[in-house]
Parts: structure tokens; C-alpha cells; sequence
């Protein structure tokens, strides 16, 4: 199943972030996925939370509408390529983690070419073949159907509460002005994060 957003969505996609890559078509295909299963972003209250920072969540903000500033897309620092949708109106929800096999065992090729890369021991010929891959891998992701592209498993928990405007303190240390929830307190004082793990030091 070849993706459906159009030519032109995909392409204002591309230019949103900058540059098209694999990375970029994992976030295009979660977010078809999401709209399949959720609905239209213009008709639901749709939440996003990503397990990983790369590529792709621009794709999940562009398409879906979800943004780290509105408050309903949340970044788990867990280093996995996963995602997980809700709609705040009907507590429906999904997590959906990339089928590994679908790299087609192109990644351990890729990483030792770009490792070369870095290193700056790469050829020309290493060099054509990394874009090479790289395409074969983005045509992939964007041709192939959603349901070998994605481990899809329902989600029985409650969405993310929404944002939620909290009182701003001044931290005893530096004096800069901080969200109370990010807040701690040291030797009697209320300090931000960055003064406290200075304070807080072993060494």
C-alpha cells in the first residue's frame, strides 16, 4: 500500500523539515497510520507521544498537528522508533513500533558505510552507495503497507492530561524566573534544575 497523503503534502512535508530522508518517511507513514485509525486531526483531539527524537517527529507535528508547544506532543526519551496516538474525546488510542524486518537487513550494510564516513575512511563508491541505500530504504517506507511497516498494539491507559499553566517561581540561586513543576529544593532554598545539579555535585 503505497502511502496516501499526495505528492504535494508530502513535499510541504519535506521542505518543514528540511531535507527528505528514511527517517522523515517513518514519521509520514505513523502519521497516515494515525489518521487511519483516529480519525482526522481537524475532527478529533489527537495526542501524540514519540519514543524517539529523530526525523520523523517532524512529519508527526506537520501532518497530524500535534506540537510540543500546544502540549499535545510528548518526547519519551526511550531511544526507540515508537509512537503512540490518542483522541482526548473518545479515550481511543494506539502505540505503534517499526517493524524492524522491514529494513530489508539494509541497516547493518548502511551503518558500516556511514561509520566509514565518519571516520574518513569512506570511498566515492561507499559514498554512492549510502544514498543509494538510503533511497531503496525511503522508497520502502513509503511504498510498503502499514501493517508490515508497524507493530500496532491498542493502548487500555488514558491519554496525556493536557497542559496545564503552573506558577513560575524565582529560583534563590540564580534569580531567573522557573516553572514551579521543574523546581527543587536545596539547604532551605527553591532552585531551578540547572543551579541544583551544580549545588548537588559529587565532584
Amino acid at each position: 500500500m503505497t502511502c496516501t497523503f499526495s505528492a504535494e503534502t508530502i513535499e510541504d512535508t519535506i521542505a518543514f523539515h528540511g531535507h527528505s530522508c528514511p527517517g522523515l518517511a517513518i514519521g509520514i507513514r505513523a502519521s497516515e497510520l494515525a489518521i487511519n485509525e483516529l480519525g482526522s486531526p481537524e475532527a478529533i483531539e489527537m495526542v501524540a507521544v514519540s519514543e524517539t527524537d529523530m526525523c520523523g517527529v517532524d512529519a508527526i507535528q506537520f501532518l497530524t498537528g500535534c506540537t510540543y508547544g500546544k502540549g499535545n506532543f510528548l518526547h519519551r526519551d526511550y531511544g526507540k522508533i515508537a509512537f503512540s496516538f490518542y483522541d482526548r474525546k473518545s479515550g481511543k488510542g494506539f502505540r505503534a513500533l517499526l517493524n524492524p524486518a522491514v529494513r530489508a537487513g539494509m541497516d547493518e550494510e548502511l551503518a558500516a558505510l556511514m561509520g566509514k564516513q565518519s571516520d574518513g575512511s569512506a570511498t566515492q563508491e561507499d559514498k554512492s552507495r549510502v544514498k543509494e541505500l538510503r533511497a531503496l530504504l525511503q522508497d520502502r517506507f513509503m511504498t510498503i503497507g502499514l501493517e508490515e511497516m508497524f507493530h500496532v498494539t491498542p493502548l487500555t491507559t488514558d491519554p496525556p492530561r493536557g497542559a496545564k499553566i503552573l506558577e513560575s517561581l524565582t529560583c534563590d540561586c540564580c534569580g531567573e524566573s522557573v516553572m514551579e513543576s521543574r523546581t527543587r529544593r536545596f539547604g532551605g532554598k527553591t532552585v531551578c534544575i540547572p543551579c541544583f545539579a551544580t549545588m548537588e555535585q559529587k565532584i
